[in-house]
């Protein structure tokens, strides 16, 4: 716990700091002025905080997927028989996928059945599966999941996401800001007091930002459900349909099966996902649905 609270503290001194030198060094002047505000001043600082916080934290995503989750990553030249056979199997399906640059392979201790693909680039990417996955899945219905995984490596979903939500970061500050401005310069009204006026404004981009970033949150999720579907035709592309559909199966067999201990900061890189009403906040579709879909595709 102490381990990920400073990691967690570390990243997010790292991201304040560095956005704050490049704002210094373009010049951006605070955006909430005497006279007024500021569009332009507003709409650079919201780019540079909204997508430089989501691709440093991309940067950074293997780091923080191994501490967080504490990955072992298994030596290529590994002699344990059942390390190489993950190894190999991950390294096949990323030549089917047409990967040049093989990505890491690694193990984390958790009881469900699950695994993530994260990383930067394709070149510098992770395949983590959990214990759980590999002690109760067969050799066919692991297959299934690593294809799932290569998938995204191979279709760039990481970069893609993390553009996303860099923009829909922006789009959050940038949105809250402008119309908190205009509600409490029209609740001050011919008022001198602009200490109140600015009290008001603070507040309401408080609650206006919350509010945008649900709504966001709800554009980010359908997205990331779609990028699903297509990581799912990729692995029975790649590895079998039969193959995917039996991993799903399985994973759906085993959805009762939960980490005690879970770190909800992963669970958007993760295989399962859920149904009903949260379905609209979820990064991935019920297993249900993928499952007929790929059913229906054959």
């Amino acid at each position: 716990m102490a381990k990920r609270v400073l990691l967690f503290l570390l990243v997010n001194f790292l991201v304040m700091m560095t956005i704050s030198v490049i704002l210094s060094v373009l010049g951006v002047k605070p955006y909430l002025t005497r006279y007024g505000l500021d569009i332009k001043s507003l709409a650079v600082f919201c780019l540079v905080w909204g997508m430089l916080g989501a691709f440093i934290s991309l940067g950074l995503s293997r780091i923080i997927a191994k501490w967080s989750m504490g990955v072992q990553v298994i030596d290529p030249q590994s002699t344990n028989p059942n390390e190489q056979r993950l190894v190999q199997t991950v390294y096949q399906l990323a030549q089917s996928a047409g990967l040049r640059d093989m990505p890491e392979v690694g193990v984390y201790q958790s009881p469900e059945l699950n695994a993530f693909a994260t990383g930067p680039t394709k070149s510098r990417s992770l395949v983590a599966v959990s214990s759980g996955l590999l002690q109760s899945m067969n050799r066919d219905e692991i297959e299934g999941v690593l294809g799932h995984e290569i998938t995204h490596i191979a279709n760039g979903d990481m970069v893609t996401m993390t553009l996303l939500q860099g923009i829909i970061n922006a789009f959050v500050m940038f949105l809250s800001r402008v119309l908190a401005y205009v509600i409490a310069s029209a609740l001050r009204g011919e008022k001198s007091d602009r200490g109140v006026s600015y009290g008001v404004n603070y507040l309401l981009t408080f609650v206006l930002q919350i509010v945008f970033m649900i709504l966001g949150s709800m554009v980010v999720a359908w997205f990331s459900r779609y990028r699903e579907y297509r990581a799912d035709a990729g692995g029975a592309l790649i590895a079998g349909r039969q193959k995917m559909v039996s991993a799903l199966q399985a994973l759906q067999r085993n959805y009762d099966v939960v980490d005690p201990n879970p770190r909800p900061a992963i669970q958007s890189m993760q295989i399962s996902g859920h149904g009903g009403f949260m379905k609209f906040f979820s990064s991935h579709p019920p297993l249900e649905e993928r499952i007929r879909r790929l059913q229906e595709a054959a």
